[in-house]
């Protein structure tokens, strides 16, 4: 009887996404699909705003409202005060604001793992090149099924190294770095830490002030399956005042009688820059109160681990597929390759899947395919993925 309450309730709480209904998706750590109430929630703030503005005093006091709203949201899920957030469009624009931010020295070092996304190599790179600073790179892949991440990372931390640049969950793996240790060395060295949160915001239980990190960027539009848009940067308050803004607009500062720039803005309104989609606040609000209507965020991140463990056996009985994991993720990400060694199979296979309503990707470094399920992923859909690998395989082997 409780299975079939909790599966009744499973298939109710999926009928809210729209996109669920014509197709198996496995995409959730590229972009989650909204609920119609998260889009619904859109269209009417924007209908709003146009009714009641779109510019003047009462429309200026409703949009206050609604950033403040989502600021207390987002908080909300990070178990931190929401002074400390600041709203932004995605990942990379809080990796920016915390990047650029620092008071970079020639002859400074800073430290990024093998297994960080292309947008984070490139900023550091630009400032290597602005400020003379050493960007040099630790070898976490090695460390997926033995090793120990803390012990290497703090291995390559130098007396010199001011910003150690990591993901949460790393976006093609799937690992799962234990960031309260690896902050306790960072700070040890006094060296700053940001998180590239892609993979852990609306995935994992969070409580980013006893992890201890120094700034957190995290986006809306994945695992939180709210609208694609809107982010946010947190920034650990002991250490606010030395990052300095570099993106500058009215939203930034304080201002005199007159107009006139006179301070900046307290909490983490200060990286804020202009006039921002306001509607996609309420969507992205929405959104975290509907993950909520099904459990607690520890309630569905252990849901997510049985669907990766049930994921991770049934690719394990396919000929031809290696699992980049030796045990069972603890994340939503299962990454594999094929054992065929022609380079286009990667591509094919993920080519054929979607012809068949079934969405993976591919992933570039180390060249694998990566699934992804969350809380409401469906077991049946899990066999579905594997049947259809199955069948490419034994009309390609």
């Amino acid at each position: 009887m409780t299975i079939s309450v909790t599966q009744t309730k499973l298939h109710l709480h999926r009928q809210q996404f729209p996109a669920l209904a014509n197709k198996t998706y496995f995409n959730y750590g590229g972009q989650g699909p909204m609920a119609k109430a998260s889009m619904d929630a859109i269209t009417q703030a924007q209908a709003y705003i146009q009714e009641i503005g779109p510019f003047g005093n009462a429309v200026g006091k409703w949009i206050g409202q609604e950033v403040k709203a989502t600021r207390v949201a987002i908080a909300s899920e990070l178990n931190v005060q929401p002074q400390t957030i600041t709203i932004t469009e995605n990942v990379t624009v809080g990796c920016n604001i915390a990047m650029w931010g620092i008071d970079w020295q020639a002859g400074d070092h800073l430290l990024l793992s093998d297994c960080e996304h292309h947008s984070v190599v490139a900023i550091a790179q630009e400032i290597s090149r602005r400020y003379d600073v050493e960007v040099t790179t630790c070898s976490l892949m090695p460390t997926l099924n033995e090793g120990d991440p803390v012990t290497l990372i703090a291995h390559h931390l130098r007396p010199n190294t001011r910003l150690v640049v990591l993901s949460h969950i790393l976006w093609n793996t799937g690992q799962t770095l234990p960031l309260d240790k690896i902050a306790e060395k960072c700070r040890k060295n006094n060296s700053l830490l940001l998180i590239d949160a892609a993979q852990s915001v609306g995935l994992l239980p969070l409580n980013l002030t006893e992890l201890g990190v120094d700034f957190y960027a995290f986006t809306g539009h994945k695992w939180l399956c709210g609208p694609a848009g809107i982010g946010g940067l947190y920034v650990r308050p002991e250490i606010k005042a030395s990052l300095k803004p570099t993106f500058i607009g009215w939203r930034s500062v304080i201002t005199d009688s007159q107009g006139i720039p006179v301070d900046w803005q307290p909490d983490g309104q200060c990286y804020e820059v202009a006039t921002s989609d306001y509607p996609l606040y309420a969507g992205l609000r929405e959104a975290i109160a509907i993950h909520r209507q099904w459990g607690t965020a520890e309630e569905r991140y252990q849901q997510i681990c049985r669907n990766s463990e049930y994921l991770w056996q049934q690719l394990r009985t396919l000929p031809d597929v290696n699992l980049l994991r030796t045990s069972p993720p603890e994340s939503g990400l299962v990454s594999f390759q094929l054992t065929h060694n022609h380079p286009q199979s990667h591509p094919q296979l993920v080519n054929f899947l979607e012809s068949q309503g079934l969405f993976i990707r591919i992933i570039a470094n180390p060249n694998c395919v990566r699934a992804c399920v969350h809380y409401f992923t469906l077991e049946s859909e899990i066999d579905q993925l594997v049947e259809g690998i199955r069948e490419w395989l034994n009309a390609n082997g």
